[in-house]
């Protein structure tokens, strides 16, 4: 963009979760934005299926919606006090998941590019940057999958090694090529919301101990993705743990995992004794993908095993003899700063102060997370702008809480991505333990809305 009229205020480098959110939070406090995604550009990387704003690479759930039990629920809650753009649009393409939020990835995406597109502040630009600009305000949202042009740029600017981990993607299952004849639909321990599908959120698929070793057993000998030289000592995130990894560590693994059946009877089994079915010895669980309720992800299946071994062995689990994927498993490599390092306490770049950073990038892990800070980054650079100082979020609150840990309270020399979780808040020791939950969120919701009136942040009604 050299030799141009400058038409913008911020720079915004990729329109994931956290490029997009900052743009809203930028466009309506008045601020001008120029926002750049590489995808529709003729670029692609090796894990997103489109074009589209906002798009969700591996599961379609933002976790827990109950603000009242659970550290992601009460994120939830800031980010629509805050006017959430991805809580806004994640509410129109919501589908049934029990307590949990879940979307149609499709619908979803196109909420968020529609509100930016029509948004007067936001111009959306198709195009690749291969460096960090050397002036004028910019957030960094590339995401984990950030383009190795700008990688080596970022790399060249903080003076650290990128650090890295692998991220495995769930296959997509078309519903109706699922024998319901065999499967059933439950939500373990028949827990139900008003959006639920008839008799529950999940189709379970049953098996066997002897199916089980079997399948077991066929995760262990499949053919996988082979590693490249530069690959090889990468560690993996617990939170994304390819299913064979997880069965490589012992047989039963899975069975206390993704795939346990405990609250789940099946009532292919019922006899006058049992007249709801009994427990099977485990369970493949899949959750609907889109609101038509067509497509259905395998629940904690991501998985790095090649496309031929996926197919033949996932057609094992009782139900999915006949199964049609709509999209296999996969690898990608991710890729995060080593932020209490080289980042401030607002997302700034030390060695380059103009530049913030935002998203996965930053080792926040989750799209609820990774939206959360790409929010804060919004908020932060348009006070900057309007010449006001940072009034820093409570470390109570769950956005606060978050950004702490990556600004700072982390360990540099061990620093990994995070959720977040209770145990980045400041604790409540005095607090009964069956009670802290309670108190850890009415606490955070009465210092946001302390913080939010301290400075003025505009709230919807």
């Amino acid at each position: 963009m050299t030799g141009t009229t400058k038409t913008h205020d911020v720079h915004i480098i990729g329109g994931g979760l956290a490029g997009s959110e900052a743009a809203w939070q930028l466009a309506r406090r008045g601020v001008k934005v120029r926002l750049s995604e590489m995808r529709g550009s003729g670029e692609m990387t090796p894990a997103h299926q489109t074009d589209g704003l906002a798009e969700l690479v591996c599961s379609n759930s933002f976790r827990s919606d109950n603000d009242e039990a659970n550290a992601v629920g009460l994120l939830h809650h800031e980010m629509r006090a805050l006017d959430s753009l991805v809580m806004r649009a994640g509410e129109i393409a919501r589908v049934p998941a029990g307590s949990a939020m879940a979307v149609d990835r499709n619908v979803f995406s196109a909420e968020v590019e529609k509100a930016l597109r029509e948004h007067p502040n936001v111009t959306i630009a198709r195009e690749r940057i291969d460096r960090l600009p050397d002036a004028g305000l910019t957030i960094v949202a590339t995401g984990p999958l950030t383009a190795t042009a700008l990688a080596e740029s970022i790399v060249g600017a903080t003076g650290e090694e990128r650090l890295a981990f692998f991220d495995a993607i769930a296959p997509i299952v078309h519903r109706d090529s699922i024998d319901m004849e065999i499967a059933w639909i439950q939500s373990r321990w028949n827990k139900r919301t008003e959006a639920s599908n008839e008799g529950g959120d999940y189709i379970n698929c049953p098996m066997t101990q002897e199916q089980y070793l079997a399948f077991h057993q066929g995760l262990i000998d499949g053919e996988k993705t082979e590693f490249k030289e530069w690959e090889k000592d990468t560690p993996y995130f617990d939170g994304c743990m390819p299913i064979e990894v997880m069965a490589a560590r012992g047989v039963d693994t899975l069975r206390f995992g993704p795939m346990k059946p405990v609250g789940l009877d099946n009532p292919r089994d019922a006899t006058p004794e049992f007249p709801q079915g009994r427990w099977p010895y485990a369970v493949v669980q899949l959750r609907q993908d889109n609101k038509l309720g067509t497509l259905w992800n395998m629940v904690g299946f991501q998985t790095k095993l090649k496309y031929a071994a996926q197919v033949e062995l996932f057609r094992t689990i009782p139900g999915l003899e006949n199964a049609e994927f709509a999209r296999l498993g996969g690898l990608h490599r991710n890729t995060f700063l080593n932020s209490p390092h080289v980042l401030d306490r607002q997302l700034r770049l030390k060695a380059a102060p103009h530049i913030r950073f935002a998203g996965q990038v930053t080792g926040c892990e989750g799209y609820v997370e990774s939206a959360a800070i790409g929010l804060v980054a919004g908020i932060m650079t348009a006070g900057e702008l309007a010449g006001r100082a940072w009034k820093p979020l409570p470390a109570t609150t769950a956005m606060g809480a978050l950004l702490s840990h990556i600004t700072g309270d982390a360990e540099a020399d061990t620093f990994q991505p995070m959720n977040v979780n209770f145990g980045l808040f400041p604790p409540l020791h005095e607090v009964r333990k069956k009670a802290r939950k309670e108190a850890y969120t009415s606490r955070a919701k009465a210092d946001l809305a302390a913080w939010v009136n301290d400075t003025r942040e505009p709230v919807p009604a």
